[in-house]
């Protein structure tokens, strides 16, 4: 097993990294199998929670208002993370969505991870849910606040260290970090033409966008165009 490493856990506005954004970042880092720290923060999203994600992890938009901007709080995670593996549940999808934001700030973010998801398919063949609540619930792992990022990466760290109690027989190297690939394009800001035009659809049609037009990407910006364009139309002029 690997004593060493950031059980990391994210909340995020949705499931696509390259589409959604990140809400919360849960760190713990483990050293010679003992917590050190912890590092949690809430991120400003610059767009309007959903109410299906403001359920499901109680965080709100008067909370997110509060929160880092992402440059700062991923930049302030890749420090904290130094040269340490991550584990976590799925961490392949937490790891998309600090990469994407790591290679648009240009921050460098290579990582290997144990993903305690893969290891309960392999280990849990017979246990029909195989969420980290479940799980927990399985073991009787204590999950005070699920779906909030610390607690969620305390969780992980918890089942990797139950799994590998539990299945001292199973391969060592199952249990081992393996490289974590996601590959993203750097996206800059949205051009003045963008943001001119945006603007302009804005203003001709009365909308209200649910997003702040200084977060957008050039990609995030235009697709907020054909969207608008899509449902509303083009400016007659």
């Amino acid at each position: 097993m690997t004593d060493s490493y950031i059980a990391l856990d994210l909340e995020t506005t949705g499931l696509s990294p390259a589409e959604d954004r990140i809400l919360e970042i849960g760190a713990v880092k483990v050293i010679d199998g003992e917590i050190r720290e912890t590092y949690g923060t809430l991120l400003n999203p610059g767009l309007r929670i959903s109410p299906r994600i403001q359920e499901l992890t109680g965080i709100t938009d008067e909370m997110a208002a509060g929160g880092k901007d992402a440059r700062t709080a991923v930049a302030e995670l890749v420090e904290f993370c130094g040269d340490l593996p991550l584990l976590g549940h799925n961490i392949l999808f937490d790891y998309s969505f600090v990469k994407k934001n790591a290679v648009n700030f240009d921050l460098a973010f290579e990582k290997a991870g144990i993903d305690t998801l893969k290891l309960a398919r392999a280990l849990l063949p017979d246990v029909e849910h195989k969420s980290l609540t479940a799980l927990c619930c399985h073991f009787g792992i204590s999950q005070e606040r699920a779906h909030r990022a610390v607690d969620d990466a305390c969780a992980a760290m918890e089942l990797y260290r139950r799994l590998v109690r539990e299945f001292p027989e199973s391969p060592q190297e199952l249990f081992e970090p393996k490289p974590l690939v996601y590959k993203a394009k750097k996206q800059g800001p949205m051009t003045p033409a963008q943001k001119g035009y945006l603007n302009d659809l804005i203003k001709y049609h009365k909308i209200a966008l649910d997003v702040s037009m200084d977060t957008l990407t050039k990609n995030e910006a235009s697709r907020l165009i054909d969207k608008i364009i899509s449902t509303h139309g083009r400016i007659v002029r």
